[in-house]
C-alpha cells in the first residue's frame, strides 16, 4: 500500500481494537451484559476487516499478469468490500439478534463496574485510533469536506476506517447509555435496547461502505481537478491541436488509465505524429503522475463531421465538449 499513512490508521485501529476485544470478552463474562457481548463481537469483527484491509494492500502490490495485464491494483476495493459484509453479518446482524435475546429474556447486570470501567477504556482507546485516521485523512482530503472525502476518495482504506472507528465511538456511547440506564432502573431491558441501537448502527455504516466500495469495484473515472489536468497537458497547440474526446479509469488507488482521441495536423509525418503521441503521453504523466497506462489515439479534426456527430460530453466519460471525427 503506496499511501502510508493508510496503513498507519490500519495498524492503529487493528491494535485499538484486539485490546478493546478482550476487555469487552471478560467485562461480559462478568457482567453477563449483553451490549458488552455485542460490542466484543464489534471489536472483534473490526480486528478481522483491518487485517482484510492489511491483505488487500499487500495483494495489490503484485506485478502484472498476462492473465491480469492491468495488475492487481483493485483488490484493494475487493477487499473494502469484504470488510462491509463483515461489519454487516458478524456485527450488526449479531448485535440484532442479541438484542432482540436479551429483551425478550431480560436479567440484571451483575458487577456493574467491569462493564462500565471497559467502557470507558474502549472510548479512550478507540478515540486514539479515530484521531490517528483523522489526522492522516486530514493530509490527503485537501479541501474536501468529510462527507466528499468519504464518497469520493480513491484508495478505500482511510474511509473505512475513519467510518469504523466512528461507528465504534458512537457503539461505545450506545452500550454505556444501555448499561447505564439497565443499572439505574433495574431493568435489563435497557442493556437490550442498547445492543439492538448498536446493531442498527452498524448495519448503516455496513450500507453506507458497500455501496461507496461498488462503485469502485465497478470503475471510477479520474476526479475533476486530474481530468483538467490531463486535458491541459494533452494539447500543445502545435503537434497535438485538440482534444476530441477521453475516457479515464482507476486501476486501483494509484493507477490510473487514460484513453484519447486527439486531433492532429493533416499535413503531419508518421513520424511527427508518433513523436507528438509520445511528447503528449509524457506531458500527462508529468501533471498526473498516477496517470501511467495512457492510449492516445491520432485523428484528424472535421468541424464537419463534429457538426454531425454525437456529443461525447453527453456520454458517460466523456468531459470534452468536442466531437470525435
Amino acid at each position: 500500500m503506496s499511501a502510508s499513512g493508510g496503513t498507519k490508521a490500519i495498524v492503529a485501529a487493528l491494535a485499538a481494537n484486539l485490546a478493546i476485544a478482550v476487555a469487552k470478552f471478560v467485562a461480559f463474562l462478568f457482567s453477563g451484559s449483553s451490549s458488552m457481548l455485542a460490542e466484543s463481537v464489534h471489536s472483534l469483527a473490526d480486528s478481522g476487516n483491518q487485517g482484510l484491509l492489511l491483505v488487500g494492500g499487500k495483494r495489490a502490490t503484485r506485478e502484472a499478469t498476462p492473465q491480469h495485464p492491468f495488475g492487481y491494483g483493485r483488490e484493494r476495493y475487493v477487499y473494502a468490500f469484504l470488510v462491509s459484509i463483515v461489519l454487516f453479518s458478524v456485527g450488526g446482524m449479531f448485535a440484532i439478534y442479541e438484542g432482540y435475546e436479551k429483551i425478550k429474556h431480560p436479567h440484571a447486570i451483575e458487577a456493574w463496574y467491569w462493564p462500565v470501567g471497559v467502557l470507558v477504556f474502549a472510548i479512550i482507546a478507540e478515540t486514539f485510533s479515530f484521531r490517528t485516521a483523522i489526522k492522516e485523512s486530514n493530509a490527503v482530503r485537501g479541501g474536501k469536506s468529510w462527507k466528499e472525502f468519504v464518497r469520493h476518495a480513491k484508495a478505500p482504506e482511510l474511509p473505512v476506517v475513519l467510518l469504523e472507528d466512528l461507528g465504534a465511538l458512537v457503539g461505545l456511547v450506545l452500550a454505556l447509555a444501555g448499561v447505564s440506564l439497565a443499572l439505574a432502573t433495574g431493568d435489563g431491558v435497557w442493556d437490550g435496547i442498547g445492543t439492538l441501537c448498536i446493531g442498527v448502527l452498524l448495519i448503516l455504516i455496513a450500507i453506507v461502505l458497500a455501496a461507496e466500495t461498488k462503485s469502485l469495484l465497478l470503475g471510477e473515472s479520474a476526479g475533476v481537478e486530474e481530468v483538467r489536468k490531463i486535458e491541459a497537458a494533452v494539447v500543445d497547440g502545435e503537434r497535438v491541436t485538440r482534444l476530441i474526446h477521453m475516457r479515464t479509469l482507476h486501476l486501483g488507488p494509484e493507477e490510473l488509465l487514460v484513453a484519447a482521441k486527439v486531433a492532429v495536423r493533416h499535413d503531419n509525418t508518421a513520424t511527427e505524429i508518433a513523436d507528438a503521441i509520445n511528447a503528449a503521453e509524457d506531458r500527462i504523466r508529468t501533471a498526473v503522475p498516477i496517470a501511467r497506462v495512457i492510449y492516445l489515439e491520432p485523428d484528424i479534426y472535421s468541424e464537419e463531421a463534429a457538426a454531425a456527430g454525437v456529443n461525447p460530453a453527453k456520454s458517460p466519460g466523456g468531459p470534452s465538449p468536442d466531437v470525435p471525427h
